[in-house]
């Protein structure tokens, strides 16, 4: 059983920034790849940015040069560095990780979902 629990969400105004973290705890052998994805009134859920075990990192185009993930893999916790925020970033924004067990299977596993309100 795994848990991953997001924080860091919150009411920012136009250009202002906030730092979202996932901590994953319960039964883990490796951690692989961990993503940030959010999703918007009346939208689907988007990917935002995705980290790889080896730290290689995609972002969605609208994010590019605003956003930075990252990980600490002692803490089994990835972030996300959210700059220069504009209105559209509005959305909640869910924490996704796949996560091997012991016997080598992978699981995939998403958070709750933090807030994220950019206005002013």
């Amino acid at each position: 059983q795994v848990q991953l629990v997001e924080s860091g969400g919150g009411l920012v105004q136009p250009g202002g920034s906030l730092r979202l973290s996932c901590a994953a705890s319960g039964s883990i052998f490796i951690i692989n790849t961990m993503g940030w994805y959010r999703q918007a009134p009346g939208k689907q859920r988007e990917l935002v940015a995705t980290i790889t075990s080896g730290a290689g990192t995609k972002y969605a185009d609208s994010v590019k040069g605003r956003f930075t993930i990252s990980r600490d893999n002692a803490e089994n916790t990835v972030y996300l560095q959210l700059n220069s925020l504009k209105p559209e970033d509005t959305a909640v924004y869910y924490c996704q990780a796949i996560i091997g067990d012991h016997r080598g299977y992978n699981f995939r596993y998403w958070g709750q979902g933090t807030q994220v309100t950019v206005s002013s």
